[in-house]
């Protein structure tokens, strides 16, 4: 691989930035393309699904075979909370491969006995991202029900371009939460992309089941990533 090639294919994956390795197997030319690059006809498309599936392939293209070899940050999921629907979340993230970080300055709830083996900070969000800066390859799930919690962890997800944000909470104090959010500089069609009430609509009662609900739409989001645009996810 060509020394170039392999110091920026390293740069993008130290800053959880995805890119695929892109490799002729005619003349064995490689070359890095990061994710929202326009490559155009079945490569380019070869290339989303790469991006979409994390999936290495072969591909036939333009009359040359290509073969791709993808490089995606492992998803993770913060979530801003440290309530009973976290409980139930943080153990089934962790079986789908999700590492989950829990953050709530209320010492009361944020106790290593109720969250075992959880990557916890009881410290307050601005603190903690400030630290460790949210990204495109991360889930946010607020489900502490108080804005002075909430509020600042929501902007900072989408700013960053979080792939899942959800909220918990009904749509009449979603409207309200919708208002702090312009207050603090968020534009309507970032405040769009909170899942909130949080969860797919599953009828869930449980705190677990809800957390279920939470899990299955952050699953969805990240997949689905890119074709929404295209009008190709239900």
């Amino acid at each position: 691989m060509d020394p170039y090639v392999l110091k920026t294919l390293n740069e993008e994956r130290r800053a959880r930035r995805a890119a695929v390795l892109v490799t002729d197997l005619g003349d064995g030319r490689d070359r890095i393309v990061r994710e929202g690059d326009h490559v155009a006809g079945d490569l380019g498309a070869a290339i989303a699904r790469a991006f979409r599936t994390g999936n290495s392939e072969s591909v036939e293209a333009e009359g040359r075979t290509f073969f791709l070899n993808a490089h995606l940050p492992r998803p993770r999921l913060v979530v801003i909370g440290a309530v009973h629907i976290s409980q139930a979340l943080a153990p089934m993230a962790r079986i789908a491969g999700y590492p989950v970080e829990i953050v709530d300055p209320r010492t009361a709830f944020a106790t290593p006995e109720r969250f075992p083996d959880v990557a916890l900070h009881a410290e307050w969000p601005e603190d903690v991202l400030k630290r460790q800066p949210l990204d495109s390859y991360t889930a946010l799930a607020a489900v502490t029900h108080d804005p002075k919690i909430d509020d600042f962890a929501l902007k900072a997800a989408l700013d960053a371009k979080c792939f899942y944000i959800g909220a918990l909470g009904s749509r009449k104090t979603h409207a309200k939460r919708v208002e702090r959010l312009l207050a603090l500089g968020a534009s309507a069609d970032q405040i769009a992309r909170i899942h909130a009430p949080i969860g797919l609509d599953i009828g869930a009662a449980s705190p677990a089941e809800i957390a279920v609900a939470v899990l299955a739409q952050a699953i969805h989001a990240f997949r689905s990533r890119g074709l929404e645009a295209k009008g190709a996810v239900a």
